[in-house]
């Protein structure tokens, strides 16, 4: 239960944010929200552990900032899989992944949802 939640309040971020900022495309609504929240959760469930391990000395040697870089690379592998969802360039991603990530722990701090 708490899965679906945690995807169904991914994906209504995912519109409101692609609703106010630039260079952030979802063609059909809702529907491509909720295919964005599910590819973000098996990418950041599967690919992202495997990035943060490869990329652990540079993580370390910035102090945990290249983190931002791996969420961005997860968004942009998002809008390679995704034909409905598209984002301009890698800095509009990654203030999109920026955006998404606070929203995201503002409201599941609210929703009582932990990780």
């Amino acid at each position: 239960m708490k899965l679906i939640l945690r995807i169904f309040i991914t994906a209504l971020l995912v519109m409101l944010i692609a609703n106010f900022m630039k260079g952030v495309t979802i063609s059909n609504g809702i529907e491509t929200s909720l295919k964005v929240a599910i590819v973000l959760a098996l990418l950041n469930f599967f690919v992202k552990p495997i990035l943060v391990l490869l990329t652990l000395p540079i993580t370390f040697f910035t102090l945990g900032l290249f983190l931002l870089v791996i969420n961005t690379i997860i968004i942009m592998l998002c809008d390679h899989f995704l034909v409905e969802f598209r984002i301009d360039s890698f800095w509009t991603a990654m203030l999109f992944s920026i955006i998404l990530s606070l929203f995201q722990s503002l409201l599941f701090q609210l929703t009582g949802e932990t990780k």
